[in-house]
């Protein structure tokens, strides 16, 4: 069954993004390679994985980090992602990024991980409302007009009300700083990634703010019908796909099928996995050299293992990946054949998160 419904395209500030379905800033994967795979297959907008504001600052030309930075021409508009402790300094890492050529500055308040906690990050700045707005306020007066700044936020530290406070607080600042866009993760930091994501409090987000500020909604989307109905449900301007996307990025295009109302996409068959494996496994190469491309590439292997029927048995190839010859070994052997592929099952998404 098919249903097609008006989708308003996505605008952040005075850049058109268009078709509101989005890939959300992966830590350890929305790299380069990642990102323009998902360009072509129907993102109009991704972000970068988070980065500190710290690392940022210290950042040189060594081919070993300066990927970090790289920009593909064919990816814009890209978002920059930036996480850190201290005002001063987050609005100096912020400028690293716009001269690195980042279409969008995207200040990370959502990160729930322990030793960033630990370190006055992420998440964090959610437990200290003045500061958090503080960053948003000099964030936005050091970064030139025309370039959008936006929020990641989870929609608390915990389930208390006075979270619950100092989330509008937030947000209320955020808007009064001349933020474009807000993007909204249904969980509280303290969940983590257990539990469900509350897609009714992104209802409430959109309603609190009405048009001053585009809010984005993140959280449990691992299929495109789950894209278009968070959009449908709580009437937030677009979404950001975070782990559904992995091994995935065949989830822009069903989007637009569906939102056209057409029939959902068959899933990629073993031939088109493969190829567009061999095309992410290039542009690793090129972005990190020919060496360490085959052991960043097994991650990203491993997860588009599960769009194949064998999931089992060709994950384990992959995770025994260590060179160019492993990875054609591995295609050769389960991907020669043509056949159907499959949707990825939900309980195949692990724990990574969008940050």
């Amino acid at each position: 069954m098919t249903t097609a419904f008006q989708i308003k395209p996505l605008q952040i500030g005075n850049i058109t993004i268009g078709f509101p379905v989005v890939q959300a800033a992966l830590s350890g994967y929305s790299d380069l390679p990642m990102r323009l795979i998902a360009t072509r297959h129907g993102a109009d907008y991704t972000i970068c994985e988070v980065m500190l504001d710290q690392f940022l600052l210290a950042l040189s030309k060594r081919q070993k980090t300066k990927h970090f930075l790289d920009i593909h021409p064919d990816e814009h508009p890209v978002g920059g992602q930036l996480m850190g402790a201290e005002p001063e300094q987050f609005s100096a890492g912020a400028l690293k990024l716009v001269e690195a050529g980042f279409d969008i500055i995207d200040v990370n308040f959502g990160c729930p991980v322990k030793k960033v906690l630990g370190r006055c990050r992420g998440g964090f700045h959610l437990s200290q409302p003045e500061v958090a707005v503080e960053i948003l306020r000099r964030t936005r007066d050091v970064v030139p007009d025309e370039i959008p700044v936006t929020v990641k936020m989870r929609r608390g530290i915990d389930d208390t009300q006075q979270s619950r406070d100092q989330f509008f607080q937030i947000l209320d600042g955020a808007v009064d700083a001349g933020l474009a866009a807000a993007t909204v993760h249904g969980r509280t930091v303290q969940q983590r990634y257990v539990g469900p994501s509350r897609w009714e409090f992104l209802t409430e987000v959109k309603q609190h703010v009405g048009d001053q500020i585009n809010i984005l909604g993140s959280g449990d989307l691992f299929s495109a019908a789950d894209a278009l109905r968070m959009i449908q449900q709580t009437g937030v301007d677009g979404v950001t796909v975070a782990r559904g996307a992995i091994g995935n990025p065949w989830i822009f295009q069903q989007a637009r099928a569906l939102a056209k109302g057409d029939p959902l996409p068959a899933p990629p068959s073993l031939h088109q996995q493969a190829a567009v494996m061999r095309e992410h496994f290039l542009l690793c190469e090129e972005t990190y050299t020919a060496e360490r491309a085959p052991l960043l590439m097994r991650k990203f292997c491993i997860k588009y293992s599960q769009c194949h029927c064998d999931f089992e048995t060709v994950r384990l190839g992959f995770t025994r990946m260590r060179t160019r010859e492993d990875f054609e070994s591995v295609i050769a052997e389960h991907y020669a054949v043509d056949a159907p592929g499959r949707y990825i099952p939900r309980e195949c998404h692990g724990s990574q998160e969008e940050c």
